[in-house]
């Protein structure tokens, strides 16, 4: 058994589980590993830090009081003269000397001190030496700074000795930090190097048996994909083959196949079911034929009821321009009758102006009756005044003036009266011709109005043929009624076999579609088709004539009942139509479908 037919012996789930399982122990594995290394590697940088940073910091605090201590020496060597002086200096060296022994003991809680555990020793004996001469210093017994220097020099080898042990141990805690690092540095290889081992075992398990895994799952799909495939192409040849595994895909291709089975078996159903379709085809193919012919005679009676309704529809036309010419007319009167309107208007505007006129000829009469009495007057004071003068005829001659300019001013307005009875005269012919053609304007409305009257009779004689036409279609429509009655008798017959063939073809839509079974047999060629139709009684009926028909409709007048009822075949029955190519004839068994 191979390892992909071994891991079909799993379901899916529990391989998805199994490697999910095993990703994850990697996983933890890497994780301790690295936890590890880390925990590892803070250990030692604590011990690093804690060792360096804290050491370092006492050590140099021990370096500082040394140096202060070896500084107040010569301090007090240097004030030798002054005591005050020198006690002052005697105890900030003790406090220094105190730091010393202080940080040398707390450097020396290491397991290894080295060269620090003869610090204390080496302090003893330079406190020892160097009392006695710092107290001869405080007392004043030196007179020269050379001899105490030279009474401390065993003191300053002591002191000397001491900052060699404290320079030994800053060597060796360099040495420490140094062989810390190392090791630091060893651990994080050697974790790396753990870790890419790790990592490397996990690429070598998990991919492999992954790949495997997913041969295994994809292998049966793609099977189950190819059967779907050609069933769903219609081929159900395919042989059954063995299935091997316990899992999801095997059991999915199992069901493929039982269905594959299944649609055989309802393949092998159809050919019964094909021949009662075939039978309920041709019954149901008959009764259609005899319904074509008498559809066609339907047709021809409902050709002649078009010609009848192409004539009405003339007819109606020839009304609607009848109307519409009335309604010009009708708009000429209306037109008529508002000029004359307007020239009645301007007749009675003539009139008016004629009497301003009137009444300005009166002013002017008023006006010249006016000047004559003037004259009158004038013409009194002038022989007065020829009277008066004598031989002094100055104001006769102004009044001789104003006589000559009144003589002027009445031939003026006799000028004007003249001028306007002319105009008056002329005004009164222009209301003459105006009523004149008022006159006429009346004349063209009553013609008009004539010719109104002649059109609304044309309209009556064109709705007397309209209705005639309405007659004729009328009779072709009770033609077309009788033949839908014998049209739905046929009907109920094939409602009847069309049940039939509907109860049969719902069992066929069951099986969609074409399939190649076991075998090679196709369901199509098995199903036996109709003949042809090629009965000489049904090809021999012959259509009516349409044509001729409709043409002399169209082009003659208003066709008379009388005349469209020639118009058909005489004693024309209902026939069947012409069959159509591969339309079934029924077998001699099936000759009731012919006629009802």
């Amino acid at each position: 058994m191979s390892m992909s037919s071994l891991l079909r012996q799993f379901s899916i789930r529990l391989r998805m589980i199994g490697a999910i399982v095993m990703v994850l122990t990697l996983l933890l594995t890497l994780g301790s590993v690295g936890l590890y290394g880390m925990n590892s590697m803070r250990k030692q940088s604590d011990d690093i830090l804690q060792r360096s940073v804290n050491d370092s910091t006492e050590l140099t605090s021990l370096v500082h009081a040394l140096g202060d201590m070896r500084r107040l020496e010569k301090d007090m060597i240097v004030n030798y003269e002054k005591p005050d002086n020198v006690k002052a200096l005697r105890q900030r060296w003790e406090q220094a000397r105190d730091e010393v022994l202080k940080f040398g003991k707390a450097l020396q809680r290491g397991a290894d001190t080295g060269p620090l555990s003869r610090l204390p020793a080496v302090l003893a004996d330079y406190d020892a030496k160097a009392k006695p001469v710092l107290q001869q210093l405080e007392a004043g017994a030196y007179d020269n700074a050379a001899v105490a220097d030279r009474m401390l020099t065993g003191a300053k080898d002591l002191a000397t000795e001491a900052d060699k042990l404290v320079m030994d141990y800053q060597a060796i805690l360099l040495r420490d930090s140094h062989q810390l690092q190392e090791t630091a540095a060893k651990t994080q290889g050697n974790v790396l190097t753990v870790f890419v081992i790790v990592l490397i075992a996990s690429a070598v398990v998990v991919v492999p048996l992954t790949l495997l895994n997913m041969y295994s799952i994809c292998k049966p799909l793609a099977e189950a994909e190819e059967l779907a495939s050609a069933i769903a192409k219609g081929d159900l040849t395919n042989d059954d083959r063995p299935i091997e595994g316990k899992d999801e895909a095997s059991h999915l291709l199992h069901s493929l196949q039982l269905m594959q089975k299944a649609l055989q078996d309802l393949v092998g159903q159809l050919r019964t079911s094909a021949d009662h379709i075939r039978t309920a085809s041709v019954e149901i193919a008959s009764g259609n034929q005899d319904l074509s012919g008498r559809t066609e005679q339907t047709a021809s009676n409902l050709q002649q009821a078009a010609s009848s309704m192409v004539q009405l529809t003339g007819t109606v036309k020839q009304t609607a321009d009848s109307a519409r010419t009335a309604n010009q007319l009708a708009s000429s009167a209306s037109s008529a009758a508002a000029k004359g309107g307007e020239v009645v208007s301007q007749v009675v505007a003539t009139m008016d102006e004629i009497n301003v006129s009137s009444k300005r000829i009166g002013d002017i009469i008023g006006v010249i009756d006016g000047i004559a009495f003037q004259t009158n007057i004038l013409a009194l004071n002038a022989a007065v005044e020829a009277a008066r003068a004598g031989e002094q005829g100055r104001g006769f001659a102004v009044v001789a003036g104003e006589v000559r300019s009144l003589a002027q001013r009445s031939a003026g307005a006799a000028r004007e009266i003249k001028t306007l009875i002319g105009a008056s005269v002329e005004r009164v012919e222009t209301g003459s011709k105006l009523v004149q053609e008022a006159g006429e304007s009346m004349t063209d409305i009553v013609s008009s109005v004539q010719r109104v009257t002649d059109i609304i009779g044309e309209i009556t004689a064109a709705a007397s043929e309209q209705s005639d036409g309405i007659g004729q279609v009328n009779q072709s429509v009770v033609e077309l009624d009788q033949m839908t009655q014998q049209n739905a008798a046929l009907v109920e017959e094939s409602a009847a076999a069309a049940e039939s063939l509907r109860d049969q073809a719902e069992q066929l839509a069951q099986a969609v579609g074409r399939f190649k079974v076991t075998g090679g047999v196709d369901l199509s060629a098995s199903i036996s088709k109709p003949r042809r139709n090629t009965s000489p009684t049904a090809s021999g009926i012959a259509a009516k004539p349409r044509t001729n028909g409709t043409t002399a409709l169209a082009s003659s007048g208003p066709v008379k009942p009388a005349a469209a009822a020639m118009a058909r075949p005489v004693g024309a029955a209902p026939a069947a139509a012409r069959p159509a190519a591969g339309k079934p004839v029924a077998s001699p068994s099936e000759g009731d479908w012919e006629t009802f």
